[in-house]
């Protein structure tokens, strides 16, 4: 089974820039369509991007498109999706999850339950 592991959060101002990175381990990464979500304090988890399998397919919240970029390295070496975040605002502030949607299927779900295997998430945190 896949691990992952978010690493890349932090306190940044308004219109500040931040990268996401989450590491996998173990599973067949380049197999998996791969998600990333957020939850902010008293609000349910949210979908914000997601990637198929080799990058054909991507899709973004509506809060997010234009801002984030979502991007992955299937590589022996380094299997890594990140989500580079750009002209942050405070309500971006959250806890962000990356996760696997293990169905190895080839399309993108922003489904939550869709997704077996969560990290254990990265702090962001914007100030104005």
């Amino acid at each position: 089974q896949v691990q992952l592991v978010e690493s890349g959060g932090g306190s940044v101002q308004a219109g500040g820039s931040l990268r996401l990175s989450c590491a996998a381990s173990g599973g067949t990464f380049s197999m998996y369509p791969m998600g990333w979500f957020r939850q902010a304090p008293g609000k349910e988890r949210e979908f914000i991007a997601a990637i198929a399998r080799i990058g054909t397919i991507i899709k973004y919240a509506d809060s997010v498109k234009g801002r984030f970029t979502i991007s992955r390295v299937n590589a022996k070496s380094t299997s890594t999706v990140y989500l580079q975040m750009n002209n942050l605002k405070p309500e971006d502030t959250a806890v962000y999850y990356c996760a696997a949607d293990e169905r190895q299927w080839i399309g993108v779900d922003i489904t939550e339950d869709k997704y077996g295997t969560w990290g254990q998430g990265t702090q962001v945190t914007v100030s104005s």
